[in-house]
């Protein structure tokens, strides 16, 4: 997941119906340019994560883009998927890549510390996510994250950077302008009035601005 341009992460909705959804996700993904589509479903039984991964992840991978899980780097295992997000209540770096792999992308949260990021980069996360951003309401956010949190990463170290937590096409280019590798969004995307492809297609814009 290197680029030397900002890039769409695409978060699927907190609840969906798989059957369905993969023809809105497709949809999506034909608006243009995404990095990767992360699976995120909180509360759902094991079985219905891998159900619903085995049905997205084809699509994703079709498109180009890779496929994450959230949290569970067992069944992003199982599922043989392209890599695991994790928290930092979820599972420690180091476990979470003695899991997956070392082929696997391994990306980790860090809220609005620059001290876990520094610490998830010298253990070799694939990307550091700083957040939020704005106001959000797909999650309880714990921290407010800054454009310049984004700048000063973005100067001083190459582990990319996600920036996450309400991002719109709106305001999206003070995070792109700063130095954002990776715009991790998910209402913005499937709640937007133009529907996803639209929304795609304009966070692309933004992108190449």
């Amino acid at each position: 997941m290197t680029n030397s341009r900002c890039r769409l992460y695409l978060i699927t909705p907190p609840a969906f119906e798989p059957g369905a959804f993969v023809r809105v996700l497709e949809d999506a993904l034909a608006g243009g340019d995404v990095a990767c589509v992360q699976l995120r479903l909180k509360d759902a039984a094991d079985e219905a994560v891998l159900a619903a991964g085995r049905l997205l992840m084809p699509a994703v991978q079709a498109a180009g883009a890779a496929f994450l899980i959230n949290d569970r780097p067992d069944l992003a295992r199982a599922l043989g998927a392209d890599g695991v997000h994790v928290g930092q209540e979820d599972m420690p770096y180091d476990e979470a890549r003695r899991i997956v792999g070392k082929e696997a992308i391994v990306g980790v949260t860090c809220h609005d510390s620059r001290h876990l990021a520094m610490e998830a980069a010298e253990a070799g996360a694939d990307y550091v996510a700083f957040g939020a951003m704005f106001p959000t309401s797909t999650k309880a956010a714990k921290t407010r994250a800054t454009p310049d949190l984004i700048r000063w990463w973005s100067e001083l170290f190459e582990t990319p950077c996600v920036a996450i937590g309400g991002i719109t096409a709106e305001n999206a280019p003070a995070l792109v302008e700063a130095g954002a590798d990776f715009l991790a969004v998910s209402a913005g995307v499937w709640d937007h009035a133009e529907g996803p492809r639209a929304a795609v297609r304009r966070f692309n814009a933004v992108c190449g601005a």
